[in-house]
């Protein structure tokens, strides 16, 4: 029975917003891991930060960063990324109950570093709750496929239930 549960869905259907509702839904637990949210400005979406639950905050993609990694119009800080926010997503935190990988997309695939995590935490025994993109490259289609993943698709239809759902899930695995 998988013990890995990841929402996917199109850009923006409410991913984020679902895994941030079962987390408030969930007893007080020991996380690790990070989530994402858009940076707005008066003319739409400027970029994303990536925020380490229980630790600091970052740029990660900003329409303004420079530098050699890109998607679409945002330039990615893989650097900041490495050094800030993946210490919170690391398997031999031995304290962790629940780790929240809020997204496995194009922009966190950028780091290696980052992808080794999401393997060995995907084959960890302790649950993980996350977001995936619904494509990517190859490394994201390989953790689609695996056995061990419960992949929740989030529609308009059926994000205002999943945070009671996904949370009932999570304490069953953590019972």
């Amino acid at each position: 029975m998988p013990h890995n549960l990841l929402l996917t869905g199109r850009p923006g259907i409410g991913k984020t917003t679902v895994i941030r509702r079962v987390l408030e839904r969930l007893p007080p637990l020991r996380l690790g891991g990070f989530t994402t949210a858009e940076i707005r400005g008066p003319r739409g979406r400027l970029g994303f930060r990536a925020t380490a639950l229980g630790g600091p905050e970052i740029v990660l993609a900003h329409v303004e960063q420079a530098g050699p990694w890109r998607v679409g119009n945002y330039g990615v800080d893989v650097a900041a990324f490495e050094r800030v926010v993946l210490p919170f997503l690391d398997p031999g935190l031995e304290e962790v109950e629940l780790f929240v990988v809020d997204e496995i997309g194009k922009m966190e695939c950028f780091s290696a570093l980052f992808r080794r995590r999401v393997w060995q935490l995907l084959d960890d025994p302790r649950p993980l709750l996350g977001s995936v993109a619904l494509r990517g490259p190859a490394f994201i289609e390989e953790v689609r496929r695996r056995p061990d993943v419960e992949l929740v698709e989030v529609t308009p239809a059926n994000r205002a239930v999943l945070p009671e759902e996904v949370a009932v899930r999570v304490q069953d695995w953590l019972r």
